[in-house]
């Protein structure tokens, strides 16, 4: 990556609330002026100003299933701050659950694939460009323990993080030479309001009882682990998808 005058620049999709915003969070705490995603105008507004008592960052209403907004929003990054060193695409919905693959509607399946793949795409290929511009930078993608391993009775979800997985390691390879690096986040069971909107106390303890840890994750450890990835210390690591998930997957 080529030398950086002036503060790097941070993208950050889903920012309003959960991952996203612990990660835009300890992104700005680290030095990175930051351009925060979402398409709740409340959630993002409120983001901001939490966040700007700690360093620089700016509040972009976007919805990812629009490309077009997606370009004027990198556009305006760019605008903005004047270039483009890291993303971290986490903008994404579980979509209905308990319901097996047969059964999975047509709506909930284009709507979670526009959300958690496509539109994760659609944020790649704009902020890719800007990247070239200026020498490298890095991309993390939010995918999940399910883009890892299957799970039953999501399969809209399971099928769009699994392609979270595979775009992320095709661009890995795609840009390696150019100094852009891409890696994935695969969250376990995260204490976030979308998990507990989703999840019922039953099923909840459940999985508890079956986890390793035995106990749910914390948005700001996922964050951890990205803040590091976007980090020169992570040099050496692309194409990768690093499950955060009290081991879950090493069952």
């Amino acid at each position: 990556m080529a030398e950086v005058n002036g503060p790097r620049v941070a993208f950050v999709t889903g920012a309003g609330s959960g991952i996203g915003r612990a990660t835009a969070q300890a992104l700005v705490a680290r030095g990175y002026a930051t351009a925060l995603l979402d398409r709740d105008a409340d959630a993002g507004g409120d983001a901001e100003a939490q966040l700007r008592r700690g360093g620089e960052c700016t509040f972009i209403r976007c919805d990812v299933t629009d490309d077009d907004a997606v370009r004027a929003a990198v556009q305006r990054t760019i605008g903005t701050y004047g270039r483009l060193d890291v993303a971290f695409n986490a903008a994404g919905i579980d979509g209905e659950a308990g319901k097996a693959t047969a059964d999975c509607s047509m709506d909930n399946w284009n709507r979670v694939m526009a959300i958690d793949l496509t539109g994760l795409w659609s944020c790649m290929r704009h902020e890719i460009p800007q990247m070239l511009r200026t020498g490298g930078g890095s991309i993390v993608n939010c995918a999940s323990v399910a883009g890892l391993v299957g799970a039953p009775c999501v399969p809209a979800y399971v099928a769009a993080k699994h392609g979270v997985v595979g775009l992320t390691r095709a661009a890995a390879l795609e840009y390696a030479r150019a100094g852009i690096r891409v890696n994935a986040v695969c969250p376990g069971m995260i204490d976030t309001p979308m998990s507990r909107q989703g999840l019922t106390p039953d099923i909840t303890a459940k999985l508890l009882a079956e986890s390793p840890l035995g106990r749910l994750g914390q948005p700001a450890e996922v964050a951890s682990a990205v803040l590091w990835l976007c980090d020169p210390g992570s040099s050496y690591v692309t194409g990768q998808a690093i499950a955060v998930d009290g081991a879950w997957t090493a069952r």
